[in-house]
């Protein structure tokens, strides 16, 4: 064995790589696409299938001409040092998945030349993830998912749930760095007449207590904002939804069909196969600052009649017309 293959396997045992990936891409010479996400890595099935769609269709094959290499983190703290690890791999792309996790691989990224694609549920200008959707300039690139602007709307398909009062709770993580779109979003619900009770939660234990201090504060409905740790820990957030009697609207399709009530947003898949397609176009040799920031066009209301009718609630015809999918 080479001196320099010694050093490399030393180093990726090191970091704790798994060899067999490592020494695969190392003695194959293929590029290695690093993917960083929020625990867990279950939540993430849909949107990886997704991802391989998109990367075949410019004839990228998995453990063929390239190889993942995927991290899970669960705070700020282990996404900022699992980034630190991907960096040290040499790979062609590195993928970040939510915001913190996209913000982390930024940081990283900024004072090297590896390429950056992110799908992200806010704003990427806002961010500081690029300089302009059409133009991103530096090495980072991919989806904005538009769901931190959908908030609004959320709260006017909510209202028309019966009976919804004049409180409705909304739940959002006080470490997600989009601050700014949830007070936008609690702006627009005060124009409109709609109250807002906001629960904030971080933790498994913060989520129950934010579901309990909705049903003691008298709210009738709560809106879940798109939030990676969420969406993690969704199985959770639905149960204790129907645990506490409350309808809920979610961004994601994958909460109605696990169970919620309703979702407002993108088909992630199709987003994430976006992703997948500029990863692509990379390996191809196509810059990032070439390939504007994406903004999916289609939104999807899906509604879980089984899920309305455990809770006792009407859901309006109208609702169920404007319903891309009715799950029954």
């Amino acid at each position: 064995m080479r001196r320099r293959q010694f050093i490399g396997l030393v180093g990726a045992a090191w970091l704790g790589v798994p060899l067999r990936t490592w020494v695969h891409a190392q003695e194959a010479k293929i590029p290695i696409v690093a993917f960083l996400g929020l625990a867990p890595a279950s939540g993430y099935t849909g949107r990886l299938d997704g991802i391989r769609t998109g990367l075949r269709e410019f004839g990228f094959v998995e453990g063929k001409n390239f190889a993942f290499e995927f991290r899970w983190g669960e705070t700020r703290e282990q996404l900022r040092e699992l980034a630190i690890q991907l960096i040290r791999l040499d790979p062609a792309v590195v993928m970040a998945s939510g915001n913190s996790a996209a913000l982390a691989v930024k940081r990283e990224v900024a004072a090297t030349a590896v390429p950056m694609v992110f799908a992200v549920a806010d704003d990427p200008v806002r961010l500081g993830l690029v300089e302009s959707f059409n133009k991103p300039g530096g090495n980072a690139t991919g989806v904005s998912l538009i769901s931190g602007a959908l908030g609004a709307k959320r709260i006017e398909l909510l209202q028309q749930v019966k009976p919804v009062t004049n409180l409705i709770a909304i739940l959002v993580n006080p470490d997600n760095p989009a601050e700014s779109n949830q007070r936008d979003e609690q702006t627009k619900a005060l124009a409109i007449g709609q109250k807002l009770l906001v629960l904030r939660a971080a933790t498994d234990g913060e989520l129950e207590a934010a579901f309990a201090r909705a049903v003691q504060e008298k709210a009738t409905a709560i809106l879940v904002n798109p939030d990676a740790f969420f969406t993690a820990r969704r199985v959770k957030i639905i149960g204790l939804a129907a645990q506490h009697k409350l309808p809920a609207i979610y961004a994601w399709r994958e909460f109605a069909e696990d169970g919620g009530l309703m979702s407002y947003g993108i088909n992630l898949s199709e987003a994430y196969r976006q992703n997948g397609i500029y990863v692509g176009r990379i390996l191809r040799g196509v810059k990032p600052a070439d390939l504007p920031v994406i903004q999916p066009t289609k939104i999807e209301l899906i509604i879980n009649l089984t899920t309305a009718k455990s809770l006792g609630i009407e859901v309006s015809v109208k609702l169920l017309a404007l319903a891309d999918a009715v799950i029954e």
